[in-house]
């Protein structure tokens, strides 16, 4: 890895790391002798140390950097220094297409021709120059922040051979021509296929194949019918639905032959779309098949001005994935440079070649044939309805295979899964891309295996269905998102700036309020972001890869990276942006500082540290140490454990938990004293009472005589009665009654009396 401020060739000097790609790493530089900013991407060590997979790519690079074009990205140099190879090329700051569509959903129609137009002048300069691109895709096509479109990384499929191409390849194969995916002859109708498939995802949003596994995917670029994008897009002019349907027709000969027709063509749909001018090729099936010879082979060869093509099988990975080189997605570098070297360049083998050709072609059909049905199940349909593949002959009687219904009436799919010995269920449901009466999915894909009379449930359009738009001004954008999403449509925030409108609240909607509109159509809520100011949309920059990644993405966005902290993550690796404080997709003022958290990756759990034999303190500190808290305390005798020290703990020692655990714990109190013993029950009891003068209650004309208590005490089956004289009333101050009674006694009553006149009562209920 190149450090920061480092020169290559005394000319280039590092500013910084912008993108990593499978063979390469890409910085950012300044050449200091034309004082201009270059992005250079400089070959990985291991690469580096094969000197034949270096010549080649210096090859490539040098043929790529003959290419000069308005929509190419511009190769300057190719160098070596010291061991490092380089290719300095255009630094262009925008974002892929891909991203650009994935931002949008699917693109206007005459802004997705426009866009392909300047992708295929690239293509275009470069089939001049006998170069075949291989690998176009919209992550391979950059839009600088000026709105110029340039197409990136020419020469994949011959810088990289296929026992070194990384597995990641469901980025490319989306888009591969079935050729490519059957390791047939390419040349440039190979592109022009991928040019179709990249104008039909822009047009529909979707790509046309999905599947779990780049063999699936690419099967079907070999075998099915492309759905119909009018499926996706009902309206779409008619001229664009021919150009598609002839860019990615099966056979190569089929499709335009040149890409300066295919720019003809997509030039006169943005003056008549309506038309329907695109010539189609027919194609004559019934003629006969016959080998070609080798002198043809070389005579066309030789014709079309492009260097020999060795027919190779594509390489079947360990999961059943085709391999592919470049599946990379950078935000704002170009695309990495990993082009496809080809087999050792051998004079033995390239005089074998030619004189094994008609074998080699053979050979080729039948290996094909092989993997397709080993890994997808079934074999490749011919042009001929009659004759039925090998993998159609292996399923049992008891099992059929799902028909492809999606995009077909409902009767027309009816009487397929019933043709199939499938029943079916038929569901309804509300669709604003779906005309009224067609499939719009179905409950197993097409081609799945299952058991006959199974039920299949297809989804069929109910058409659109007109819905009045609610008039949400002035409520907080979440408050309007649940109302309009509630009332079926899909909504989009847009933030603009006004300086009535509090902000984060409702301006308007896109269509306006109390105006009809189509169930599931999407929603334009104008949010207020307070006083005008130059806006910019919010990248999402959260799981990128590195803090690279994320600065030259916000940087391309013109906004500004702030503080970087780390945070631990169990969703984001070491690594990787796993926070941003500003949400992605919101508008913000240009120059705004987004902040964002670098993930350390799993919080590592803390063992439970073993406490027992550690006083109470130590084990609050050595739980605290390790993440943990102290849970709940007990103490318990013990004869073999210290008073104070721990004697067990909840959790086990040396176990895994979550980090804040409580760990409780108890605590030894020495041993056990030794009991006393009990003493002998008393047998008596005793009746108390203080009696002060101030709690008699002497009539006014009594001043003198004796006071006398009488003590009733009562038993559960008698009564006893004692008396106590207390002494002569007009020298009486306090008196104690104090009489030992029997222990079985329950209460008692004092009653005190003057002269025979009852002074004070009391019941005593609590005998001592």
């Amino acid at each position: 890895m190149l450090r920061k401020g480092m020169f290559i060739s005394d000319r280039y000097e590092i500013i910084d790391k912008v993108g990593s790609g499978g063979m390469s790493d890409v910085y950012k530089a300044k050449c200091h002798k034309l004082n201009r900013y270059v992005a250079i991407k400089v070959l990985k060590p291991e690469f580096s140390e094969d000197k034949n997979f270096v010549s080649k790519f210096r090859v490539e690079a040098q043929s790529a950097a003959g290419l000069s074009h308005p929509n190419i990205v511009n190769v300057f140099d190719v160098g070596e220094d010291n061991g490092i190879y380089y290719i300095v090329m255009e630094l262009i700051e925008g974002i892929t297409l891909k991203k650009y569509i994935e931002r949008k959903g699917k693109l206007p129609v005459k802004e997705a021709v426009s866009i392909l137009i300047q992708v295929a002048q690239g293509i275009e300069a470069a089939h001049n120059n006998h170069i075949i691109h291989r690998d176009i895709k919209p992550q391979n096509i950059i839009i600088s922040k000026e709105g110029k479109v340039k197409v990136t990384d020419f020469g994949i499929a011959r810088a990289a051979s296929t026992n070194t191409i990384s597995s990641n390849a469901m980025g490319s194969v989306h888009y591969i021509s079935p050729e490519q995916a059957k390791g047939g002859f390419i040349d440039e109708k190979s592109d022009i296929y991928s040019l179709g498939i990249t104008l039909y995802e822009m047009v529909t949003g979707r790509l046309p194949f999905e599947g779990d596994s780049t063999v699936s995917i690419a099967l079907q670029h070999v075998q099915n019918e492309l759905p119909s994008p009018l499926i996706y897009v009902p309206d779409l002019p008619i001229s664009v639905e021919k150009i598609i349907e002839k860019c990615t027709q099966k056979k190569p000969d089929r499709r335009y032959l040149k890409v300066s027709s295919l720019i003809a063509d997509l030039k006169k749909s943005l003056i008549s779309p309506d038309e329907d001018f695109v010539q189609m090729v027919t194609l004559d099936e019934n003629g006969a098949t016959r080998m070609i010879s080798d002198e043809e082979v070389s005579q066309i060869r030789k014709e079309s001005g492009f260097e020999r093509q060795d027919i190779d099988i594509p390489v079947i990975g360990k999961d059943n994935e085709l391999l592919d080189p470049d599946d990379d997605d950078d935000d704002v570098v170009n695309d990495d440079l990993e082009d496809e070297l080809e087999d050792d360049d051998n004079p033995k083998l390239d005089k074998i070649i030619a004189i094994g050709g008609i074998v080699t072609a053979v050979v080729i059909v039948i290996i094909v044939a092989f993997v397709v049905i080993s890994f997808a199940g079934n074999g490749c349909s011919g042009s001929s309805k009659k004759d039925k593949t090998t993998a159609e002959t292996t399923l049992d009687a008891k099992h059929t295979k799902v028909p492809n219904v999606v995009g077909l009436t409902q009767d027309e799919a009816i009487e397929k899964l019933k043709a199939a010995t499938l029943g079916y269920k038929v569901k309804e449901e509300y669709d604003n891309k779906i005309k009224e009466g067609y499939v719009i999915s179905t409950s197993e894909d097409a081609d799945t295996v299952v058991e006959k009379n199974t039920t299949i449930t297809i989804v069929v359009s109910r058409g659109s269905k007109d819905v009045e738009v609610q008039d949400v001004a002035g409520k907080t954008k979440d408050e309007a998102k649940k109302i309009l999403t509630d009332a079926g449509f899909k909504v989009k925030l847009e933030y603009k700036a006004d300086n009535s409108v509090e902000l984060d609240k409702v301006i308007s909607t896109d269509p306006v309020a109390y105006t009809q509109a189509k169930y599931g159509d999407d929603i334009t809520i104008y949010v207020s972001s307070g006083s005008d100011s130059t806006e910019v949309l919010v990248p999402k920059i959260v799981g990128m890869s590195t803090q690279d990644a994320a600065k030259a993405s916000l940087e391309a966005n013109g906004l500004k990276l702030g503080e970087v902290g780390e945070m631990y993550s169990d969703t984001y690796d070491k690594g990787k942006v796993a926070k941003q404080d500003v949400e992605a997709n919101s508008k913000v003022p240009q120059g705004t500082t987004v902040n964002i958290w670098i993930s350390k990756g799993p919080e590592e759990k803390p063992k439970v540290p073993n406490l027992v034999g550690r006083t109470e303190d130590e084990a609050k500190a050595l739980l605290k140490a390790n993440g943990l808290e102290a849970g709940e305390a007990k103490s318990e005798y013990s004869d073999s454990v210290t008073s104070g020290k721990i004697i067990s703990q909840t959790v086990q020692a040396d176990s895994t938990v979550e980090k804040g655990s409580k760990v409780g714990y108890t605590v030894s109190k020495g041993p056990k004293p030794a009991e006393k013993p009990a003493e002998p029950e008393p047998t008596t009891k005793t009746v108390k009472k203080n009696i002060s003068r101030d709690n008699l209650n002497v009539p006014a004309d009594i001043t003198s005589g004796e006071l006398v208590a009488d003590i009733e005490v009562k038993y559960s089956n008698k009564t006893e009665n004692y008396t106590q004289n207390l002494g002569n009333y007009e020298e009486f101050s306090t008196a104690t009654i104090n009489q030992t009674v029997d222990s079985k006694a329950k209460s008692a009553t004092i009653t005190v009396k003057l002269d025979g006149t009852v002074v004070y009562t009391c019941d005593v209920e609590y005998l001592n």
